[in-house]
């Protein structure tokens, strides 16, 4: 059986891929908190304002890549390490990216932080 962060990180890319609603919520529990960038001072809060946001802000398919790996987990919480790589648009550049998800019972994010940096050209 895989772990939270684990199942969580394949979700994530799932959902990352095919901006599906349901895939989306099922990733945070009801109250969740979500902070994608480490400027953000207003996370989205609740899995409705965090599958709001994703739309928002989502990425077209094809027009990025990720490589990561759980490098930390806990029963509660987990660090997940990657670089992304976006190859079309406003974002276009390599990106480092360290994720800290924290846990439900169910094994749902309650907690979602993503620390990005741009890599200089």
């Amino acid at each position: 059986m895989s772990s939270n962060a684990e199942r969580f990180l394949a979700g994530y890319l799932d959902a990352w891929e095919t901006n599906e609603v349901d895939s989306i919520r099922a990733l945070f529990a009801p109250d969740a908190t979500y902070r994608g960038s480490p400027r953000d001072l207003s996370p989205a809060v609740g899995v409705d304002a965090i599958v709001a946001h994703w739309l928002e802000e989502r990425d077209e398919p094809d027009t990025w890549s990720y490589e990561g790996e759980v490098e930390l987990e806990t029963s509660g919480a987990a660090v997940i390490r990657g670089v992304t790589t976006y190859t079309e648009g406003p974002k276009t550049s390599v990106y480092d990216n360290v994720w800290l998800v924290r846990f439900d019972d169910a094994g749902r994010a309650s907690e979602f932080q993503d620390w990005w940096f741009q890599r200089k050209e």
